[in-house]
């Protein structure tokens, strides 16, 4: 139910670029019915966006494969950031707060979403799953040096990019201050589509040839390749390379660019991009999100960020016992039959003080 209430959140923020205040009312849903196709694409047509309702009314597939996206998004987050401070944790009333600052954290949420909408819409073509879509058949055009042949089913990922950028990408009406300068919310939008750019680049970018031979006694006379995405955990792993290398960008006089911060290189279409620096995420503060790391397990040997050193933050950790028990000393009794004997399995584990 959790995970499905904070799928709720990041599917109404950017697939809808629903305002903060709705965002509250999609928390309160937090059920699979809230994530309906059709409950959605009614709940959207209140946002009066044309490229939504002819996506809801026409692609319903799309709108089904990109709400799978943002769950695969959710659990590869949780995989990539197991072992930091800020865990990618799915308690609803945090991660609402995480989001509402343009931090490295929402960066890297944003752009880990955008990549695995683009994933799941792709793999839909790929897999038959969808009936807007096939394989991307512009690859069997192109030429080669006749050492093989472009076949197979390369993955649609044309399609998928678009598809993405038309659910993400929505641009809201510039707004302007007493002063005749865009507000902060122009700034946050360019922030955030410059993320989901990131992740549409994460996966278009890395897509890799795939080839099997073919010929008489493990020959390869002949290969047949097509065009693969990366796995979603390679994605993970690249996005959270460009979450430590962040860059803090600032709006500019007339609000319509980004300018990073000091002597920071400027990034680049893959690279994360923030606003605003992050909580430590030691202790718990509401109004940041921050959960703190109290009872979080950590490595006493690790001088990493898994360690307890810096999982702690200084404030110690405590050691203790726990006993579980597991299958041992398994042996195979002919025929067709595995016996195994019970153990106590005794582990030190380490938690934050």
């Amino acid at each position: 139910m959790r995970k499905e209430s904070v799928t709720s959140i990041i599917f109404c923020s950017l697939l809808l670029s629903c305002p903060l205040r709705i965002i509250g009312f999609w928390w309160a849903l937090g059920s699979p019915l809230a994530m309906d196709p059709n409950n959605i694409c009614r709940k959207s047509r209140r946002f009066n966006n044309p490229r939504h309702r002819q996506i809801c009314r026409y692609e319903p597939d799309v709108i089904r494969q990109a709400v799978n996206g943002v769950r695969m998004a959710l659990d590869e987050c949780q995989v990539q950031f197991r072992d930091r401070r800020w865990n990618c944790s799915l308690v609803p009333k945090s991660f609402n707060r995480i989001l509402r600052k343009d931090t490295r954290e929402t960066a890297f949420v944003y752009a880990l979403t955008a990549a695995g909408v683009l994933y799941s819409i792709t793999h839909a073509c790929s897999t038959g799953q969808s009936m807007q879509c096939s394989c991307d058949a512009s690859v069997r055009d192109r030429r080669n040096d006749g050492s093989f042949e472009w076949g197979g089913c390369s993955d649609n990922v044309r399609f998928g990019y678009q598809k993405t950028r038309d659910l993400l990408d929505v641009v809201r009406k510039r707004r302007k201050n007493k002063k005749g300068r865009r507000k902060r919310n122009d700034i946050t939008t360019l922030v955030r589509m410059h993320n989901n750019k990131a992740g549409r680049l994460a996966v278009r970018n890395h897509v890799r040839k795939v080839c099997k031979c073919h010929g008489l006694s493990g020959s390869c006379t002949l290969e047949t390749c097509w065009l693969k995405m990366p796995r979603i955990h390679s994605i993970g792993r690249h996005l959270k390379q460009k979450f430590d290398g962040a860059t803090m960008m600032f709006g500019s006089n007339d609000g319509k660019s980004l300018i990073p911060s000091g002597t920071s290189t400027p990034p680049d279409g893959e690279d994360l991009v923030y606003t605003t620096q992050s909580p430590d995420f030691c202790r718990v503060d509401k109004k940041q999100g921050s959960l703190g790391t109290h009872g979080r397990r950590c490595n006493p040997k690790s001088k990493a960020l898994d360690g307890c050193e810096l999982m702690c933050c200084g404030r110690g950790y405590i050691k203790s016992l726990r006993k579980s028990l597991q299958n041992c000393q398994c042996r195979l009794v002919w025929c067709c039959q595995v016996i195994c004997k019970t153990c106590t399995k005794v582990e030190t584990i380490y938690n934050c003080r």
